[in-house]
């Protein structure tokens, strides 16, 4: 799940103490079906830090409750506003995200690297989504290999 340091870090989510951080703002159909449809409450989540300097693998993360409507649709204020939702048929959902620790930065030149993840989603040229499936071969890898 990647999010922008300057709204969502790693160590935000830490800060929150224990306490499940909303992933509001996915605007993706495909990433939001990902939430939507795969997540699952308990499952990893490799916490990666995109649009800033070195993008990355910054911390680790578990899937905290099941996908639910993303209020920030309905508020006119809100940059993730959309004027088609409507309470009756939710156009966005999002899952909570409880963050169980900061590791050392994987770039993604470093994952490039690695034959193993080659087939991960993130690297795939083109790949604009905030949100990916991994593995659990990929995952395995990552925390078994790459953060020991």
């Amino acid at each position: 799940m990647k999010s922008e340091p300057g709204e969502v870090s790693i160590d935000d989510a830490l800060a929150a103490a224990h306490q499940a951080v909303p992933w509001t703002g996915v605007r993706n159909y495909q990433a939001r079906n990902f939430m939507r449809d795969a997540m699952q409450v308990g499952d990893g989540v490799l916490f990666y830090h995109s649009s800033c300097a070195e993008p990355g693998i910054a911390g680790l993360a578990v899937v905290a409750s099941a996908a639910y409507p993303d209020d920030t649709q309905f508020d006119r204020q809100s940059k993730y506003f959309d004027a088609k939702a409507t309470h009756e048929s939710p156009r966005w959902m999002l899952v909570d995200v409880r963050a169980l620790k900061k590791t050392r930065l994987i770039a993604l030149a470093e994952l490039r690297l690695h034959p193993e993840l080659a087939d991960m989603m993130i690297l795939k040229r083109g790949n604009r989504l905030s949100i990916t499936p991994v593995t659990p071969a990929e995952w395995l890898y990552i925390t078994q290999q790459l953060l020991q």
